[in-house]
C-alpha cells in the first residue's frame, strides 16, 4: 500500500487511512444505485435492459474495488492486477456470450395432452 506522507514531507510508513465520512458516502451511493437498479427493473427498455443493468453493476463494482478494497490508494502495480482481473472477466463474458449466441435453439414440440383440457 502507499505510505501516507505528513505535511512536512516525511514518510511515516503507515498505510493510507480514509475518513469515515468517505465510507459512509460510498455506502450511501451504493444504496442509491441499488434503488436505481430496482427501479430500472420495472422500466421496459427492450434490448437496453441488459446493458443498463450491466452498466449500473459495473459502476457499483468499481466503487467497491476502489474504496473498500483500497485500490484507489495503492501502487500502480495493484491497478494493473485489478485491471487484469476485470480484463479476464471480460474475456469470460465474451466467450459465454459467443456460446450463447451461436447455439441452435430448438422449439419444444407442442404438448398433445393440453388439447384434452
Amino acid at each position: 500500500m502507499d505510505s501516507a506522507v505528513d505535511p512536512s514531507g516525511h514518510d511515516h510508513g503507515g498505510p493510507h487511512v480514509a475518513p469515515m465520512r468517505m465510507y459512509v458516502a460510498v455506502i450511501g451511493l451504493l444504496f442509491l444505485m441499488t434503488a436505481i437498479t430496482v427501479g430500472a427493473a420495472f422500466v421496459e427498455l427492450g434490448a437496453l435492459n441488459t446493458p443498463e443493468a450491466l452498466g449500473i453493476a459495473i459502476f457499483k463494482a468499481s466503487l467497491v474495488v476502489l474504496f473498500f478494497m483500497h485500490v484507489r490508494y495503492n501502487t500502480p502495480l495493484m491497478w494493473v492486477f485489478a485491471g487484469a482481473g476485470f480484463f479476464w472477466l471480460l474475456i469470460m463474458f465474451s466467450l459465454t456470450m459467443q456460446d450463447y449466441m451461436t447455439r441452435d435453439w430448438e422449439t419444444p414440440a407442442p404438448m398433445e395432452f393440453l388439447d384434452l383440457l
